[in-house]
């Protein structure tokens, strides 16, 4: 293992001078791990929750200046002594944001996050992983292998712990250096970020998603391609439709499959595929593809793209067939919660688009009662609501999407029941008592939106859900 790098050694060109814009983890981690380079910090947050206030009070105890209840203004820049030479933007800003665009017009540097973990691991190679959908399980998957084959590989990025707090803890904590930091990154932290350039870039899959940030598909496929583009080692989805078409326009990359070598267009040979329900390479076969028992055709693709990474790493074929066997899943990602009275519940909070959601619906065993609402996003419904009319028996709609997705089910013909109620902890009551009447075996939570009119985060609302299923054998006021 490396040894720990003394963080003043390390000179990223962030200045003397810092703000950091937003007061979330990645904020708060940055703004620590900033300090520790040298720099004085200041935090701006436009809004000032009881829980950003505790933080606030933590960080200025620790001599980091923060300001709450401070909506981003150019005016708020003007009224600082000096300019700071780096601004770090949460991901939540608009990149295009106005006031981002006149500090850029006045020569200030604008990075995310992941810019200054970057700059604080020199010499700790990186394994990126972006996609639309199944990121955060492949992001799981490779860590697993890497730790099972006695590798530090700890994950952080786009879920959990960010990148600056896990290398500011370990240092703060003397520990050695990982042998690999395996980040999850969301295309806001790639465009915020474009230095990053990792040993192993590997891209799950691309639909349509945050077209409201981002304009186009065209714009958000090419800021996840530059990380792709930057990184040393490629590694592809050749069953993403999107992806394969853009084959022709790389000229190195890897490919794999969860299907047959045969079954791929020509041009592309891939690294490893399933045939049979073994996974070969090109040296010969490898394991059996059940050795990962999580659900459906998607996982088999999360699979090979975290087998591709113990095959160019050396791994042994048993070694990985051990890891994928002892693997516990993902919170949030079809999570089984429990069987009650003959219904098995999962939690799919992490689905937060359509196409996220439709892939839920198709790994599971149907007639099912599913919950969906939340905020909605731009995008193509009908795939989903196709699957629905395949799959569920009921929809209960809830949150601040539920009458548009009533209507959406409505004159989609949808032939099942549809309710709608105002919140989650309804949503469960309803769904229990229509999944009981039916006979459904399965209650899916797969919200196919986002989290943020009713909760902090997808996390939040997974962790809500569960609890309330919990609570069903309860009071009915257990859980509020």
């Amino acid at each position: 293992m490396t040894q720990p790098l003394p963080l003043r050694e390390v000179s990223p060109p962030f200045g003397a001078f810092t703000v950091v814009i937003g007061l979330g983890r990645s904020g708060a981690g940055a703004a620590r791990l900033l300090q520790a380079l040298g720099s004085q910090v200041l935090v701006l947050e436009s809004s000032g929750t009881p829980a950003q206030h505790l933080l606030a009070n933590d960080l200025q105890a620790g001599g980091i200046e923060v300001q709450l209840d401070s909506p981003l203004s150019i005016e708020l820049f003007e009224a600082l002594e000096r300019l700071p030479a780096t601004v770090v933007v949460s991901p939540g800003v608009r990149w295009d944001h106005p006031t981002l665009v006149e500090l850029r017009n006045r020569g200030v540097r604008l990075c995310g996050e992941p810019s200054v973990a970057w700059a604080a691991s020199r010499g700790i190679p990186w394994i990126g992983i972006t996609g639309t959908n199944g990121k955060t399980t492949v992001t799981h998957l490779v860590s697993h292998l890497l730790q099972a084959a006695g590798l530090d590989a700890p994950m952080a990025g786009n879920m959990g712990t960010s990148a600056a707090e896990l290398l500011l803890e370990r240092r703060l904590r003397g520990e050695a250096n990982p042998d690999w930091v395996v980040m999850e990154l969301s295309s806001y932290q790639i465009e915020a970020s474009p230095e990053l350039a990792p040993a192993f870039g590997l891209w799950t899959t691309l639909t349509p998603d945050h077209l409201e940030r981002h304009g186009t598909l065209g714009n958000y496929r090419a800021i996840k391609r530059r990380l792709l583009e930057n990184a040393t080692v490629r590694l592809l989805n050749a069953d993403d439709a999107d992806l394969r078409a853009q084959a022709p326009s790389w000229d190195r990359a890897d490919w794999v499959s969860a299907g047959p070598r045969a079954d791929l267009p020509a041009g592309i040979d891939p690294l490893i595929w399933i045939e049979n329900g073994r996974l070969f390479s090109r040296e010969g076969e490898l394991f059996d593809a059940a050795s990962l028992a999580l659900p459906g055709q998607h996982n088999r693709q999360n699979l090979v793209l975290a087998a591709a990474v113990g095959l160019k790493l050396g791994l042994n074929a048993a070694v990985m067939a051990a890891a994928f066997r002892s693997f516990p899943g993902v919170p949030h990602r079809l999570e089984r919660i429990c069987d009650r009275a003959g219904i098995t519940w999962y939690n799919d909070s992490k689905a937060t688009n359509y196409d996220a959601a439709e892939v839920a619906l198709k790994a599971l065993p149907g007639p099912m009662v599913v919950l969906a609402g939340g905020q909605a996003k731009q995008g193509d419904a009908s795939a989903w609501l196709a699957a629905l009319q395949r799959q569920a028996a009921a929809v209960v709609v809830y949150g601040a999407a539920r009458d548009h997705f009533a209507g959406l089910l409505r004159n989609s013909g949808f032939s099942g029941e549809v309710r709608n109620v105002e919140d989650l902890g309804a949503a469960v009551q309803e769904a229990n008592a229509l999944a009981t009447a039916s006979e459904s075996p399965t209650v899916l939570l797969s919200p196919a939106c986002a989290s943020f009119d009713q909760y902090s985060s997808f996390e939040a609302r997974g962790d809500h859900f569960r609890a309330l299923v919990s609570a069903l054998n309860a009071t009915p006021a257990a859980i509020e």
